[in-house]
């Protein structure tokens, strides 16, 4: 599975930013999908996760009631709806496949996109 995420970019603290990840290579529809992040000097940290049917989802706490991770199956596509963005917020975001259960782990993800800047300015 190749991965291209997309929609990054510089907002102001209060703002709204949506991700995208195009996946190719092999059916989208059989991975869970999530969203990762890494700031600078950081871990890598898990944002949110959704299956593969996209009827369960899962947050971290610090973004839970602000992000909303989605799926469209037939675009072969995974979003983030990201808003009252913070700049702790503020991060490289990845999208991730896992031929399995969502989960929180990156030990748990396959296939990795090259990810995409997120930058909130206060």
């Amino acid at each position: 599975v190749q991965l291209v995420e997309s929609g990054g970019g510089l907002v102001q603290a209060g703002g709204s930013l949506r991700l995208s990840c195009a996946a190719s290579g092999r059916p989208f529809s059989r991975y869970a999908m999530g969203w990762f992040r890494q700031a600078p000097g950081k871990e890598r940290e898990f944002v949110a996760a959704i299956s593969w049917s996209g009827g369960t989802t899962y947050y971290a706490d610090s973004v839970k009631g602000r992000f909303t991770i989605s799926r469209d199956n037939a675009k072969n596509t995974v979003y983030l709806e990201m808003n009252s963005l913070k700049p702790e917020d503020t991060a490289v975001y990845y999208c991730a496949a896992d031929w399995g259960r969502a989960g929180s782990l990156l030990g748990e993800y396959d296939y990795w996109g090259q990810g995409t800047q997120v930058t909130v300015s206060s």
